[in-house]
This record gives structure tokens, sequence and C-alpha cells, in this order.
């Protein structure tokens, strides 16, 4: 009858309805539960990337203060170190001098502490 053949093919259409929704409930459980568990890596991830690049940017700092630091005593010692356009000649002739200014000034320091 058609009353029977009716029933038989709603309940059909409903089982196929609450399996096919079974089924999406399941996968879309499974997508959230994978994509919440990624979240999660993600996050942690930018953690310890954030951290990381906090701590290099740290050290970049200390390692440019410390160039600076460098620069500026280069800088200083610079004129002393660069030739100031005198020969070696000059140069061997002042040492000379140099030295033996210092040798008087020790002799006469120790002439006094005799004293």
């Amino acid at each position: 009858s058609d009353f029977a053949r009716l029933e038989t093919e709603t309940s059909t259409a409903e089982d196929q309805a609450a399996a096919a929704y079974e089924k999406f409930m399941d996968e879309s459980n499974e997508d959230i539960a994978v994509k919440e568990t990624e979240s999660g890596h993600k996050t942690a991830k930018k953690r310890d990337v954030d951290a990381e690049t906090e701590s290099l940017k740290k050290e970049l700092e200390l390692t440019q203060e410390g160039l600076d630091a460098a620069n500026t005593y280069y800088d200083k010692l610079k004129p002393d170190c660069v030739d100031n356009g005198l020969s070696y000649a000059d140069r061997v002739h002042m040492r000379e001098e140099e030295i033996q200014s210092l040798k008087e000034a020790l002799n006469i320091l120790d002439q006094q502490d005799l004293v």
C-alpha cells in the first residue's frame, strides 16, 4: 500500500539523514580537535619565536654598543697611529731623543733616591 511505501521511504530517508548528520558531526569534531591542536602548537611556536627575537634584539643591542665603543676608541687612537707626514728617519730620531730624555730623568731620580 502507499502508506507502507511512504513510511518505508521516510524511515530510510531519515536513517540516511541521521547517518549523514552523524558522519558530518564526527568529521567536524575531529576537524575542530585538529585545528585546536594546531592552534596550540602555533601559539607555542610564536611564543618561542618572540622570545628568541627579543633575545636576539638584546644581543644585537649589546653587540652594537660594543662596536660603537670600539669605533670610538679606534677613532681616538687613529691620529696617534696614522702617519702624520714624518719620514721613518725622523720618527727614529724623535724616538731616540725620547729614550735619551727618559734615561736622563731616570738618572735624576736615581740620584735623588741616593740623597
